[in-house]
């Protein structure tokens, strides 16, 4: 049997609900069960999932603790907002309020008219009451957000030259995408940040295909990395106008606190984690040996 009930519903309200539900007494006898235990007034709103036989006392039990019937749905670190849409949409029962919605629209929804929404949610797992609107999980993964990439920027470096809390939100989305072994986030933010100091590119893959979109078909080709758009970190300096994912925690702190290093560049060594080098003849080496097993 399932149960919703609605905040501000009245215990006489309650007790219909659950009859037409199917609870087997009438709605006069449940409500003056509720009256008489002294507890009318405690019920809770949600939705409730029942099984098996129910007693009033039962019932009210229930309504009482508020153990109302709770779904959960899972944002994932380097998601897009593209990607968070796509679960929200297949979430069990989760109201769809957002979905006919462009993304500017839902910012101004969530009260945060003119923000960016890529990159801005934070990922974790979030629980909501069955029917609850998908509007309040992407206010909730915005406020976390907020509080993670504050307690970030609090926390940074004091001689970093990133100039504000969304210039490191930028940074930890690529720090993200870039990461393949966790201990590796210091060391790669490591590389971005003394790159921006010295005024390179950041030449970094990930921004490139966000800024292909939906024709990056999984093949990145030369030409993609000199086709020009606001994301090409090949063809312009500095960071990306936007976030290009969702960082998780680790990913925001490194931004913050990179490792103290002079590395300016990465490869890949196959097994997902990255060698590091100082110089463009060290990367090559590490490149003929890694990439091209020479």
């Amino acid at each position: 049997m399932d149960l919703a009930i609605e905040p501000g519903t009245t215990p006489r309200a309650v007790a219909q609900a659950a009859v037409d539900a199917g609870v087997d007494t009438s709605p006069q006898a449940l409500y003056w069960w509720f009256r008489l235990s002294g507890q009318d007034r405690l019920i809770k709103a949600g939705s409730y999932e029942f099984e098996g036989d129910l007693t009033p006392a039962t019932l009210l039990a229930k309504l009482v603790r508020g153990d109302a019937a709770m779904r959960a749905v899972t944002l994932v670190e380097g998601w897009t907002f593209k990607q968070v849409r796509a679960a929200l949409r297949k979430a069990e029962q989760l109201a769809p309020d957002s979905q006919g919605l462009e993304p500017d629209l839902i910012m101004q929804q969530l009260e945060r008219p003119g923000q960016g929404f890529e990159g801005r949610f934070y990922p974790d797992t979030y629980n909501y009451a069955k029917g609850s609107s998908d509007l309040a999980v992407l206010k909730r993964a915005l406020r976390a957000m907020d509080v993670h990439v504050e307690a970030a920027w609090q926390a940074r470096q004091s001689d970093t030259p990133l100039k504000s809390p969304a210039d490191l939100l930028t940074l930890a989305s690529i720090v993200e995408k870039e990461t393949g072994l966790a201990s590796d986030r210091p060391m790669i933010a490591s590389v971005f940040i003394n790159r921006l100091r010295l005024g390179m590119p950041l030449q970094t893959d990930p921004t490139v295909i966000y800024g292909m979109g939906d024709s990056f078909n999984g093949n990145l080709r030369k030409r993609d990395l000199q086709t020009d758009t606001p994301w090409n970190t090949y063809t312009r300096g500095g960071l990306p106008p936007t976030p290009i994912a969702m960082p998780g925690k680790a990913a925001l702190l490194a931004a913050a606190q990179p490792a103290n290093s002079r590395a300016l560049y990465f490869v890949a060594r196959g097994d997902g984690s990255s060698q590091f080098s100082e110089n463009l003849d060290a990367h090559n080496r590490a490149v003929n040996k890694y990439q091209r097993g020479q």
